[in-house]
């Protein structure tokens, strides 16, 4: 029996899939994963996840893979029928019966499919015969290896108003039908109709499960316009679909990480570089429904844009529709491409770290806002300073979460007052001076850190891009200290196992780093002799080489980053460290605090302000004290 597709998806969100899970693993929570020993086979230590948030469950030890729907499938030998029926009736969700309607369209569904697979299947063996020469020479020329070819079915259309009319209709299948699925165009006059793709390189549109519902193709020469898509059909609509998902989908999950590349070429030359967890929409701006499919897959996909200003204004743009839809743990990041590059071009030219660098300094979501408000303006006016607070309070306002609104408004409010001397600084002053002690000087440099005020490491600092109306508000080197801090338990793996939970709970600031961090604990957890050389090689099996590298390369000239200094020597840098980010963290905290008392003045706001400000000062006393030991 088939089930609706919407009855599945609301099935799935009824039922937290770590209670479903959890009647028969015990599950632990890890960061914002479950782990557990793995019901399907014998293991003594956990490799057994539950990704609530993505809804699955993983075993990285069999490879179990799936959703609540699977698991019992699984752990009950239940079929797929009797699955859906149990959980829909612990769900108190009513089963919907097949209605004759319904069952026409699906078969009507079957069919157009078919349809399409035997398009696919012809413009593939155009593409072998004699009529594709031009089209293999172009690929040839694209450097697109075979298998890459074949991974993502390329074909040909050859220059022809009829050729896959005839040949379709000779396999039996109707005209009607090729004219529904956009593989023909039927003239308003009443003129016999012809197929819409005539000598272009054919790419094939898949669903999720990898069937083929629309094409794409792309002239090799001079010509308008350069790609063509299919139409609106009953089995696509563009802005439901993301390019290359089928082929993705493992990458994906594998690296809990997605790329969103601008086009069909971008997605297979990233894919056959290496970073085969891209995908591109279709031609056009991401839409709120393929904003939201992202975030089923990765928590915060990096969009990919030339370095131009055409792709900056797409980021823009990007940034614009995803705003009003975040909400806690879901975001966008950035990334833009060396000017004159495109993803394939870089790859070729420089090889994947190049592409790799590009990626870990993606921008997050709220540095583009902010730069995107502030770079190339001056703020050397009370009116001015004043509008683009206005401004930014309109773009929080815009979002509709209010835990995400709330912490938008805080970030923005942090900005604003580590730029232009808003609020009370440490030790009650506040003005210039503050900035000065900061760090900033009159006129200095511009931006911030990461959203956390820690700093992005692995990308560009808004200073170096623009901007100089703003000061510099983060010193470097308190930029660079979880950075630092991490580079310590990479080369002393053993502090990961005394010095977990301290780890697991510190703000670092960098999604990247955060995802590091995550993996050295999660490896470290279940291999207690684990030595230098073995975290490094779990790393870079993770997909985690380029980081390790960056980290590598900005910490170099630090000795205690070294894989031979003493572990007591080695502990007593990650204890000096680690006060040093508290007591940062504590003081943003307090500065926070200080600017809602003075827009609040309410009991809980100074109710907040007090404790904020004990914390500062207690930061500070475990600072000196660390300071003393370290000396």
């Amino acid at each position: 029996m088939a089930f609706p597709p919407e009855f599945l998806d609301e099935l799935r969100s009824r039922l937290p899939l770590a209670d479903v899970v959890g009647r028969r693993v015990k599950l632990q929570k890890r960061g914002r994963d479950f782990v557990g020993l793995c019901p399907f086979h014998n293991e003594k230590t956990p490799s057994f996840t539950v990704n609530e948030e993505k809804g699955f469950f993983h075993c990285f030890g069999c490879g179990a893979h799936g959703d609540a729907i699977g698991f019992l499938m699984r752990a009950e030998g239940a079929s797929f029928p009797e699955a859906v029926e149990r959980l829909a009736n612990e769900a108190g969700l009513p089963v919907p019966q097949p209605d004759p309607e319904a069952r026409a369209k699906a078969e009507r569904q079957s069919t157009l499919l078919g349809a399409m697979e035997a398009a696919a299947k012809f413009f593939e063996a155009e593409l072998k015969g004699p009529r594709g020469r031009t089209a293999r020479d172009y690929i040839e020329h694209r450097g697109l290896a075979e298998e890459t070819v074949a991974r993502f079915r390329l074909g040909y259309a050859p220059d022809s108003r009829g050729a896959l009319k005839e040949a379709l209709t000779r396999q039996g299948i109707p005209e009607a039908l090729l004219i529904e699925g956009g593989l023909l165009i039927k003239p308003p006059d009443g003129g016999a109709s012809y197929d819409r793709f005539r000598g272009r390189v054919m790419f094939p549109i898949t669903d999720k499960r990898g069937r083929v519902i629309a094409f794409g193709g792309r002239v090799m020469g001079e010509g308008e316009p350069k790609y063509l898509n299919s139409p609106e059909t009953p089995l696509f609509h563009k802005g439901r679909v993301l390019f290359g998902l089928a082929q993705a989908q493992e990458a994906i999950r594998q690296k809990s990480e997605v790329i969103v590349a601008e086009g069909y070429m971008d997605v297979i030359g990233l894919s056959q570089g290496g970073f085969a967890q891209a995908v591109a929409p279709l031609g056009t701006a991401l839409t709120e429904e393929q904003i939201l499919l992202l975030w089923r897959l990765a928590p915060e996909p990096i969009l990919c844009f030339d370095g131009d200003n055409a792709g900056q204004r797409a980021a823009a743009r990007g940034a614009d529709r995803a705003l009003p839809l975040l909400k806690p743990g879901c975001s966008l990041r950035f990334a833009l491409m060396p000017k004159g590059e495109d993803p394939d071009s870089l790859i070729k030219a420089r090889g994947p770290s190049a592409m790799e660098e590009v990626l870990v300094r993606a921008t997050p979501l709220a540095d583009l806002l902010w730069e995107t408000e502030t770079a190339g303006r001056r703020f050397d006016t009370p009116e001015r300073r004043s509008g683009l607070r206005q401004h930014l309070g309109e773009l929080a306002a815009r979002i509709a979460d209010r835990t995400v609104q709330e912490d938008y408004r805080l970030e923005f409010d942090r900005r604003l007052a580590e730029a232009f001397g808003y609020g009370n600084r440490r030790g009650g002053t506040g003005g210039p001076a503050a900035d000065r002690r900061a760090g900033g000087g009159k006129g200095g440099g511009t931006g911030f850190g990461s959203s956390r005020g820690a700093g992005n490491r692995y990308r560009q600092a808004p200073a170096e891009r623009g901007g100089a109306a703003l000061r510099q508000g983060v010193p470097d080197p308190e930029r660079r200290q979880p950075e630092m801090l991490l580079g310590i338990v990479v080369t002393h793996p053993r502090i990961a196992h005394l010095r977990t939970e301290e780890l697991a709970h510190l703000v670092l600031g960098d999604s990247q780093l955060d995802k590091l961090r995550q993996a050295i604990i999660d490896h470290a957890a279940g291999t207690p002799d684990l030595d230098v050389e073995g975290l490094k090689r779990h790393l870079v099996d993770a997909g985690f080489g380029g980081v390790l590298d960056a980290l590598t390369t900005r910490n170099k000239g630090l000795s205690v980053c070294r894989s031979g200094v003493d572990d007591t020597a080695a502990e007593e840098a990650f204890d000096h460290l680690l006060g040093l980010m508290k007591e940062r963290q504590a003081r943003l905290e307090a500065d926070l605090a200080a600017q809602r008392l003075g827009a609040e003045a309410t009991a809980e706001a100074w109710a907040r302000f007090q404790a904020a400000q004990r914390e500062s000062l207690a930061g500070e006393s475990r600072r000196r004290d660390i300071d003393k030991r370290v000396k």
